[in-house]
């Protein structure tokens, strides 16, 4: 393929990456391989915004775009079954915090490696994640947070899951923003995803997929 899909879409430019994406389609090739491109391209689009190249408008776009991919990609995922089933996994964004391109992210990335993902938006209080653990048995919970005032949400949520008695029945990972190995420590999550990439490293790993 001559064009660069992670660089067209880190670029911003929908209907190239688009194109790209069905001509590597079309050509048969591995659909994982396609959303590994996609993926490093958010990685690409996360940075430029960290240093202030881009704003919130272009990170809502870059979403959008991924979304498309996502529509021209997962049929083919399912017919080639390329997807496996690797569990199920709650997340969403703690309460006070609403935002969620990186959640989104995160959960598509689950959803086409397999897992049956449970999302519960943004500004979810602790109770519901409690609730939904109890509803679902998922084993594995992603706290998502851009803010720093969302690292006392996901403190306050780990701790509501241990007063559930639940703690041990589940690994919890935690993402977005700044967060650091002294973040993971003070929220009592067991580890952090720096990107998306990363949370589904995770979710394989405690889950036992491969």
């Amino acid at each position: 393929m001559a064009k660069d899909l992670s660089k067209t879409l880190a670029d911003l430019k929908e209907d190239e990456a688009v194109a790209i994406v069905r001509e590597r389609l079309n050509a048969g090739e591995d659909p994982l391989r396609i959303l590994d491109d996609a993926s490093r391209a958010m990685e690409t689009v996360g940075k430029r915004f960290s240093s202030g190249e881009y704003f919130i408008p272009d990170l809502v776009y870059s979403g959008e775009i991924l979304k498309s991919i996502n529509e021209l990609v997962k049929p083919k995922l399912a017919k080639g079954g390329a997807a496996r089933k690797g569990g199920k996994v709650i997340v969403g964004t703690v309460a006070g915090d609403i935002h969620d391109i990186g959640k989104d992210i995160v959960v598509f990335m689950l959803d086409v490696s397999g897992f049956e993902v449970y999302d519960l938006g943004v500004d979810v209080p602790a109770k519901k994640f409690v609730e939904k653990i109890k509803e679902s048995g998922a084993p594995i919970v992603g706290l998502s947070g851009f803010l720093t005032l969302a690292y006392d949400a996901m403190k306050q949520t780990v701790q509501a899951i241990k007063d559930a008695g639940l703690r041990d029945k589940v690994k919890i990972m935690i993402g977005g923003g700044q967060i650091t190995d002294e973040i993971t420590k003070f929220t009592g999550a067991d580890a952090y995803g720096k990107d998306a990439v990363a949370g589904v490293t995770l979710a394989r790993k405690w889950s036992g997929a491969k």
